[in-house]
């Protein structure tokens, strides 16, 4: 059952039943045009803080605000109409203590009009993640490389090899226990995605993670080859737009230099028109 055969929106229930049915479809998305274009095939739509990088040009995802991550959810909610709309809680915005997620977590939903938010952590996290589910807020979680603890991480590393595995499983099985209603995994190794995909009750979503999952997200530009600072082995491109594109305003300059572009049917003359575009005679 695909986002197209939905006669409405899809909520967070609807996700965590579909544990172990037809995989999961999620891309991110962070303008209007995108989120149009996502809501035809996802079943969920991830306003992520990725943003700052694909978008902004920042060197990490560390540097997003609340203010940005509330701006894009904007434009993503008015191109869905079917797809569930997540939003990601940016860095320094809910680790201090339960309230403050509770504060930002209810800023995002109620200028958005979101369904879910969704928050990095697992163990360490389980209890803030417990408050906002008693107060009505559905979280998606995020397990494994976290990109908010890429500092700590000390890049963008596998985890889950060897012993680290019962960490990750540890805390994909304590946010499932807290009520996340899915998991995502990140960038782990195939077998502990499996493991952890059997174990816990809720769906996992697959980023670098394997096929094993219930379902699978990618970050929409690096999807679309629109991202081309760095290419990590986990994407597929299955399109090349930044090429396409550079090809593109590379003929329009020629064009222009050239005096091609703009042409006599790009022009207007002095003869009034109709609104239907016909000469007035």
């Amino acid at each position: 059952m695909s986002a197209t055969s939905q006669s409405r929106c899809l909520t967070p229930p609807d996700i965590r039943a579909r544990k172990g049915a037809a995989p999961i479809v999620c891309l991110t998305a962070y303008t209007t045009p995108v989120a149009r274009l996502a809501d035809a095939h996802c079943d969920v739509v991830l306003v992520g803080d990725s943003v700052g990088m694909v978008l902004h040009g920042l060197p990490s995802t560390l540097g997003v605000t609340l203010d940005m991550m509330i701006l894009h959810a904007k434009a993503v909610r008015r191109g869905l109409k079917r797809a569930l709309m997540v939003v990601d809680l940016p860095f320094g915005s809910y680790e201090e203590s339960p309230a403050q997620a509770f504060a930002s977590a209810a800023r995002v939903m109620a200028e958005t009009d979101c369904a879910a938010v969704k928050l990095e952590g697992g163990v360490d996290m389980a209890e803030t993640m417990a408050f906002l589910v008693k107060r009505g807020i559905p979280v998606m979680a995020h397990v494994g490389l976290t990109p908010q603890s890429v500092n700590a991480f000390g890049g963008y590393t596998v985890q889950g090899r060897g012993g680290d595995a019962e960490r990750v499983l540890a805390d994909a099985a304590a946010a499932a226990e807290a009520g996340a209603f899915a998991v995502v995994l990140e960038k782990i190794t195939a077998p502990l995605a499996r493991r952890i995909t059997e174990t816990i009750p809720v769906p996992t979503i697959g980023i670098g993670a394997s096929a094993a999952c219930d379902g699978q997200i990618l970050v929409v530009d690096d999807m679309l080859g629109l991202f081309a600072d760095f290419r990590p082995r986990f994407v597929r491109r299955y399109a090349e737009l930044a090429r396409d594109a550079e090809c593109a305003m590379a003929a329009y300059a020629e064009d222009v230099r050239a005096r091609r572009f703009p042409a006599p049917e790009h022009s207007f003359d002095d003869i009034p028109q109709t609104p239907a575009g016909g000469a007035v005679r």
